[in-house]
């Protein structure tokens, strides 16, 4: 059976193939468009290697079941499985499609992860844990590759059940896989293991120990004789409850971990006290909302209540870092979105062309042209990015030209040249350093337009 390919109609042209996602141990995804809706969905079929398999049939009916699974689960917090398709003999799942990145890639830009944040993230899959298991099932390879990051909120979807089983609590049975180096507990990497909730614990622990310190944890059956650190070690930040409720949930031993995930979301403290049942109001990054004065007469036609005094200070005195993230402050106060730590399109499409020339002028100002807005704005032209036809190739053109990406990997933020020899453009940020990739890199590209904009009035 041939592998589908880019632009290749399926189901008489109902779906138009697009790309390949990514891929497991033996699936593989696609991202497809849906016809007469031009919707685009996520096709899961077996991986060109398990189709030539002879017991392909077999593996074809474990993959059904899969999705039979999949589909019985109605969470927020879980990818939703629609429907199963047949081309040609190969069965295909046609799920939604989660607009936004996974857990991995944002770590590998971001680095280590404040533990406010961590542990949104982590409570969510948690209750989406639990939700999976009241149904008998287990996940099985919970892990930051499988932990997706839906675009516009601030919510987790656990997606790849392609591990999970059947099974009674306690129950011994044959596992199918050994689930993810680092992730996986002892009794995954045996032939024959006890499972039971505290199995889906221990991945969730480890891929919170992850999250906080940028580390995949030492293997499960190498801990006999290898010592796992405990994750403070490597973040001094983690607060002592957090750090022991991740060894807790991490022991080696089933018995000696919390039973249920719920235990585990006890242990980690985010069950108690007032809690934000609202995820879309959620506050990721800790902004504290600047304070409302009156603008001083020498500010003419900009808009009331921002205060550019700080800016302006830190600028004159050279420190870059402290600059970038008071300038992305004062532009998300400018729309009234402090709170959420990001700007929708239509704040980015209608922002007050007042503050961004402002702001603009301040940061060339003083960093002696290399550094502003609409600096960028000439680099963005002059490598020929057209504002009303942006693609991802000719941004990260831009992002090399201004230096926020070397040997073709995201720069860390502290790993930013904060002084006057940094590549051109190479500030302000945008946000860089203080929100989520998955919103910084769209954000940017819709601003673009806006700055030409306001540039042209």
């Amino acid at each position: 059976m041939p592998t589908w390919e880019p632009n290749q109609p399926i189901q008489n042209g109902r779906f138009i193939i697009q790309k390949v996602l990514g891929g497991g141990g033996f699936g593989v995804t696609y991202s497809a468009i849906e016809y007469p809706m031009g919707k685009l969905v996520v096709i899961k079929t077996l991986k060109p290697q398990q189709q030539s398999q002879p017991d392909f049939n077999r593996r074809q009916l474990n993959f059904v079941n899969e999705g039979m699974r999949l589909a019985t689960c109605n969470h927020p917090h879980i990818v939703r499985a629609r429907e199963f398709i047949d081309e040609n003999g190969l069965l295909g799942m046609v799920m939604e499609y989660v607009d936004g990145s996974d857990l991995a890639f944002y770590l590998k830009f971001r680095g280590k992860l404040k533990e406010t944040e961590a542990l949104t993230y982590i409570d969510q899959v948690g209750k989406a844990l639990e939700y999976v298991h009241e149904q008998g099932l287990f996940h099985l390879d919970v892990k930051p590759n499988n932990i997706l990051l839906r675009r516009g909120t601030k919510e987790a979807v656990l997606i790849d059940f392609g591990l999970a089983q059947e099974f009674t609590t306690g129950q011994i049975g044959n596992i199918a896989s050994g689930g993810t180096v680092g992730y996986a507990p002892i009794e995954q990497h045996e032939k024959r293991g006890l499972l039971g909730d505290y199995t889906d614990v221990y991945a969730l622990a480890a891929t919170l120990y992850t999250l906080l310190t940028d580390i995949v944890p030492v293997q499960a059956n190498f801990r006999k004789v290898e010592q796992l650190p405990p994750p403070k070690q490597y973040n001094s930040k983690i607060s002592s409850h957090v750090n022991d409720a991740i060894v807790k949930g991490m022991a080696l031993e089933p018995q000696d971990r919390p039973q249920t995930v719920r235990e585990f979301r006890e242990l980690l403290g985010v069950l108690t006290g007032a809690t934000v049942t609202n995820v879309n109001e959620i506050k990721i990054n800790s902004f504290n909302a600047p304070k409302v004065v009156t603008p001083v007469q020498s500010q003419p036609n900009i808009q009331p209540n921002i205060n550019y005094a700080e800016l302006e200070s830190l600028l004159r005195a050279s420190q870059w870092r402290e600059a970038d993230y008071k300038t992305y402050q004062l532009m998300l106060q400018a729309v009234n979105r402090q709170a959420f730590g990001w700007m929708r399109k239509e704040e980015l499409h209608n922002f007050p062309c007042s503050i961004l020339l402002y702001i603009d002028k301040l940061w060339k100002l003083y960093s002696n042209g290399i550094f502003g807005l609409t600096v960028q704005q000439q680099i963005w032209r002059d490598i020929s990015i057209s504002s009303q036809n942006l693609n991802i190739a000719t941004f990260y053109t831009f992002s090399e030209e201004v230096g926020w990406r070397r040997n073709n990997e995201w720069l860390k933020y502290d790993k930013f040249t904060f002084n006057l020899e940094a590549q051109k453009g190479h500030l302000p940020s945008f946000g860089y350093g203080v929100q989520p990739f998955h919103e910084w890199q769209p954000s940017l590209q819709d601003f673009f337009p806006r700055i030409s904009s306001c540039l042209s009035q």
